[in-house]
């Protein structure tokens, strides 16, 4: 008898003890958007949650698989949305006196932070803009954001500035997932320049097969980075096209290198436009390997490279690509 009293003790003791889980919570209060408006919660183009606006009051109650975590609220068309760093707990959204872009959020370190950072940069030229984002960092080496934000920035600010900052994160900033994806891009990043030798990789083709860029050497090769989502990229492809029929003949491959998640999307694109040339993608959108080594902060981008694998151009498009191909395969 005493050996089972002793055990409830114990397992009361434990249940006493146990903090209940919990979770993102969040409370929010709107102004004139019309009732029956569902919100969506997302989380990297993942919709996780979704709720209904009624009486300009809405709630998210759901489990974050991990906290902070970075979110966004949006209605179907994006004619409303705010980006946010939610955390497993009470939380409040209030938008009566602002735009719902500028709600004020409560329950929220990493969202304080973040949000006095933007006001500070909203109408900034982008030069100024940047450095009190670099200042940021540095002041908040142990905030999430300053690692989210060093992630996002990486490529734009190359591998020196990147590896600098790095290095004054805190040790917890270091091992999260944003740590992994910084040192990932330092390891890789390799930032070859016109007049240096072209930066070799493999990545699969749309059958699955491995394919290196250098399985192309004595050539001129034009490596270009796109992806179905890029507009601007599905514009120039006509032109491409045209430039591609024109040199093939006299040695001028193409090696694309897609920035897509989603392989449908991608072989699509490739068949609707008619791209007739070699294609890779390792699906890893914006953390593409390939984009990593040669340092791609924005697409289109692409690389000339002589039949000797000297890297001879940058971005060209159009004539000025036709005329240096002209150069040197006539």
């Amino acid at each position: 008898m005493k050996r089972i009293i002793f055990g409830i003790i114990i397992l009361l003791s434990i249940s006493c003890n146990e903090k209940p889980e919990m979770e993102f919570f969040l409370n929010g209060t709107t102004n004139g958007i019309e009732n029956g408006t569902t919100l969506y919660l997302e989380v990297e183009n993942n919709t996780i949650d979704s709720t209904k606006i009624k009486n300009n009051t809405f709630v998210f109650k759901s489990k974050l698989s991990s906290s902070p975590l970075q979110v966004i609220i949006r209605t179907e068309d994006f004619s409303q949305y705010r980006f946010l760093w939610a955390e497993n707990k009470p939380m409040t959204f209030d938008a009566t006196k602002t735009d719902f872009r500028n709600a004020k959020i409560t329950g929220s370190e990493p969202e304080n932070l973040s949000f006095i950072l933007h006001q500070k940069i909203d109408t900034l030229p982008r030069e100024e803009a940047q450095k009190l984002e670099i200042e940021f960092i540095k002041d908040n080496p142990n905030s999430i954001v300053s690692a989210s934000m060093l992630s996002f920035y990486s490529t734009t600010w190359g591998k020196e500035k990147t590896k600098g900052l790095y290095e004054q994160l805190s040790k917890e900033n270091k091992n999260s997932k944003f740590g992994g994806e910084i040192t990932k891009y330092i390891e890789l990043n390799k930032e070859p320049k016109i007049g240096d030798q072209f930066a070799d990789f493999e990545s699969k083709n749309q059958n699955g097969e491995l394919k290196k860029l250098s399985n192309l050497k004595g050539k001129a090769v034009l490596l270009e980075f796109w992806a179905s989502w890029c507009g601007p990229c599905r514009l120039e492809n006509p032109i491409l096209v045209k430039t591609y029929e024109k040199f093939n003949p006299k040695g001028f491959e193409i090696f694309a290198v897609s920035l897509d998640e989603d392989k449908e999307s991608w072989l699509k694109a490739i068949n609707k436009d008619s791209l007739n040339w070699e294609h890779v993608s390792d699906l890893k959108g914006q953390k593409n390997e390939a984009s990593l080594i040669y340092g791609i902060n924005g697409i289109p981008d692409n690389f000339l490279i002589a039949e000797n694998g000297e890297i001879i151009g940058r971005n060209l498009r159009g004539e000025k690509l036709n005329e240096k191909l002209k150069e040197i395969l006539e």
